[in-house]
């Protein structure tokens, strides 16, 4: 049988018209919106440079739902495939839950306690920072200055979190700050 394009929408149009495929309107129904009592929050897409504002909607303090935000300027609700997927970073039974932890020349990764991880973390700035730390530089002026370590910050921060990383990287003498955004 051969059909044209035009032939084919008389036919479909004709079956629906007479009700041949089953379609009946007294039986269908909205669903209630996943997001019906949740609450929208809006905050900055974490993955680049652009800050695309996007709406997390949490109930009873989970992620229900992320999407773009309509009245942003910079995206008016559009999202990047990156962005699109920002769910699955709240709603993934595979993240990780507490930090892991390797010693020196281990080859297997232990479970440790928040606690534990927040403080050898200190150790090891002030330990690095106390090692590379320089008072004066070369012709005796006074720099106060670590050169051991460096910081590549987020884009995804604004700029009062941008502030204060910057003051406590400065604080501990830091030369070497870059930005992702430059990078």
């Amino acid at each position: 049988m051969d059909v044209s394009r035009r032939g084919f929408l008389k036919i479909a149009g004709g079956t629906l018209a007479a009700g041949g495929i089953g379609f009946r309107p007294s039986l269908a129904h909205a669903e209630p919106l996943k997001i019906q009592y949740g609450k929208e929050t809006t905050t900055i897409c974490p993955y680049c440079s652009v800050g695309c504002s996007i709406i997390v909607t949490t109930r009873k303090g989970k992620v229900i739902n992320t999407e773009g935000d309509p009245d942003s300027p910079i995206n008016r609700g559009s999202l990047c495939t990156k962005g699109g997927s920002i769910y699955q970073l709240s709603a993934n039974e595979n993240r990780l839950g507490k930090p892991l932890y390797r010693a020196p020349y281990a080859t297997e990764w232990k479970e440790v306690d928040w606690e534990w991880t927040l403080e050898r973390i200190a150790e090891n700035i002030k330990k690095s920072r106390d090692k590379s730390f320089r008072a004066t530089n070369d012709k005796g002026e006074v720099v106060n200055r670590t050169e051991g370590i460096a910081s590549v910050g987020s884009a995804a921060i604004d700029n009062e979190e941008c502030f204060v990383h910057q003051k406590f990287l400065r604080g501990l003498g830091l030369v070497y700050i870059e930005h992702q955004a430059r990078i």
